[in-house]
Protein backbone atom coordinates (compact mmCIF):
# COMPACT_ATOMS: atom_id res chain seq x y z
CA UNK A 1 0.00 0.00 0.00
CA UNK A 2 0.92 3.85 -0.48
CA UNK A 3 -0.23 6.36 1.05
CA UNK A 4 0.18 10.12 -0.07
CA UNK A 5 -0.46 13.45 1.59
CA UNK A 6 -0.34 16.68 -0.25
CA UNK A 7 0.20 20.04 1.68
CA UNK A 8 0.58 23.71 0.05
CA UNK A 9 -2.17 24.83 -1.51
CA UNK A 10 -4.31 28.00 -0.70
CA UNK A 11 -6.06 31.45 -2.40
CA UNK A 12 -3.68 33.18 -4.82
CA UNK A 13 -4.05 36.40 -6.93
CA UNK A 14 -3.36 35.75 -10.72
CA UNK A 15 0.17 35.92 -11.70
CA UNK A 16 1.20 34.64 -7.93
CA UNK A 17 2.73 31.67 -7.57
CA UNK A 18 2.47 28.54 -4.74
CA UNK A 19 4.47 25.50 -4.08
CA UNK A 20 2.66 22.00 -3.52
CA UNK A 21 4.01 19.04 -2.01
CA UNK A 22 3.58 15.73 -1.44
CA UNK A 23 4.89 13.06 1.03
CA UNK A 24 4.84 9.45 0.15
CA UNK A 25 5.12 6.69 2.70
CA UNK A 26 3.86 3.17 2.84
CA UNK A 27 5.18 -0.86 2.77
CA UNK A 28 5.04 -0.81 -0.76
CA UNK A 29 6.16 2.62 -2.08
CA UNK A 30 10.01 3.14 -3.28
CA UNK A 31 12.13 5.64 -5.55
CA UNK A 32 10.70 3.28 -8.72
CA UNK A 33 7.27 5.13 -8.53
CA UNK A 34 6.47 7.70 -10.89
CA UNK A 35 4.91 10.75 -9.33
CA UNK A 36 2.60 13.85 -10.18
CA UNK A 37 -0.18 15.53 -10.01
CA UNK A 38 -3.79 15.96 -11.30
CA UNK A 39 -6.51 18.01 -10.57
CA UNK A 40 -10.07 18.43 -11.19
CA UNK A 41 -11.62 21.63 -11.45
CA UNK A 42 -15.57 22.28 -10.16
CA UNK A 43 -17.65 19.98 -12.68
CA UNK A 44 -15.12 18.65 -14.59
CA UNK A 45 -13.17 15.56 -15.08
CA UNK A 46 -9.63 15.41 -12.85
CA UNK A 47 -7.16 16.05 -15.69
CA UNK A 48 -2.97 15.17 -15.61
CA UNK A 49 -0.87 17.85 -14.74
CA UNK A 50 2.52 17.42 -14.41
CA UNK A 51 4.30 13.64 -13.75
CA UNK A 52 8.37 13.15 -13.01
CA UNK A 53 9.14 9.65 -13.92
CA UNK A 54 11.51 6.90 -11.88
CA UNK A 55 14.17 8.43 -14.19
CA UNK A 56 13.19 11.80 -13.20
CA UNK A 57 11.81 12.61 -16.60
CA UNK A 58 9.57 14.94 -16.29
CA UNK A 59 6.15 15.91 -18.36
CA UNK A 60 3.12 18.36 -18.43
CA UNK A 61 0.35 19.29 -19.90
CA UNK A 62 -0.38 21.95 -22.41
CA UNK A 63 -2.00 24.18 -20.45
CA UNK A 64 1.12 24.49 -17.68
CA UNK A 65 3.70 24.17 -19.80
CA UNK A 66 7.09 27.16 -18.78
CA UNK A 67 4.81 27.78 -15.67
CA UNK A 68 4.82 24.78 -13.61
CA UNK A 69 7.70 22.67 -12.09
CA UNK A 70 7.52 19.18 -10.55
CA UNK A 71 10.43 17.43 -8.93
CA UNK A 72 10.75 15.47 -6.50
CA UNK A 73 13.53 14.15 -3.95
CA UNK A 74 13.79 9.88 -3.83
CA UNK A 75 15.28 10.56 -0.16
CA UNK A 76 12.32 11.93 1.26
CA UNK A 77 9.94 10.28 -0.43
CA UNK A 78 8.45 13.84 -1.66
CA UNK A 79 7.25 15.31 -4.81
CA UNK A 80 6.94 18.82 -5.38
CA UNK A 81 4.86 21.21 -7.80
CA UNK A 82 6.20 24.66 -8.32
CA UNK A 83 2.98 26.74 -9.83
CA UNK A 84 4.33 29.98 -10.96
CA UNK A 85 2.20 32.89 -13.46
CA UNK A 86 -1.14 31.00 -12.32
CA UNK A 87 -4.36 32.08 -13.58
CA UNK A 88 -7.55 32.05 -12.56
CA UNK A 89 -8.07 28.73 -14.69
CA UNK A 90 -5.94 26.54 -12.32
CA UNK A 91 -8.44 26.51 -9.60
CA UNK A 92 -9.13 23.34 -8.81
CA UNK A 93 -8.27 20.49 -6.33
CA UNK A 94 -4.80 19.25 -7.05
CA UNK A 95 -3.84 15.70 -6.39
CA UNK A 96 -0.59 13.65 -6.04
CA UNK A 97 -0.69 10.69 -7.66
CA UNK A 98 1.43 7.80 -7.31
CA UNK A 99 2.32 4.88 -10.09
CA UNK A 100 4.49 1.87 -10.58
CA UNK A 101 4.92 1.60 -14.02
CA UNK A 102 6.93 3.10 -16.13
CA UNK A 103 5.30 3.96 -19.33
CA UNK A 104 4.84 7.55 -20.49
CA UNK A 105 1.08 6.99 -20.82
CA UNK A 106 0.51 5.08 -17.70
CA UNK A 107 1.97 7.89 -15.62
CA UNK A 108 0.03 10.52 -17.48
CA UNK A 109 -3.31 9.04 -17.42
CA UNK A 110 -5.31 7.90 -14.89
CA UNK A 111 -5.84 3.72 -13.97
CA UNK A 112 -7.01 1.42 -11.35
CA UNK A 113 -3.05 0.79 -10.67
CA UNK A 114 -2.52 4.82 -9.77
CA UNK A 115 -2.34 5.74 -5.58
CA UNK A 116 -4.05 9.20 -4.77
CA UNK A 117 -4.08 11.82 -1.77
CA UNK A 118 -7.01 13.31 -0.94
CA UNK A 119 -6.20 16.60 -2.55
CA UNK A 120 -5.66 20.07 -1.61
CA UNK A 121 -7.52 23.02 -3.02
CA UNK A 122 -5.69 25.73 -5.16
CA UNK A 123 -8.27 28.75 -5.90
CA UNK A 124 -6.75 31.45 -7.93
CA UNK A 125 -8.53 34.62 -8.25
CA UNK A 126 -8.64 37.07 -10.92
Amino acid sequence: QVQLVESGGGLVQAGGSLRLSCAASGRTFNKYYAMGWFRQAPGKERGFVAAISRYSSTYYSDSVKGRFTVSRDNVKNTVTLQMNSLKPEDTAVYYCNADSSASVTDITTISARDYWGKGTLVTVSS
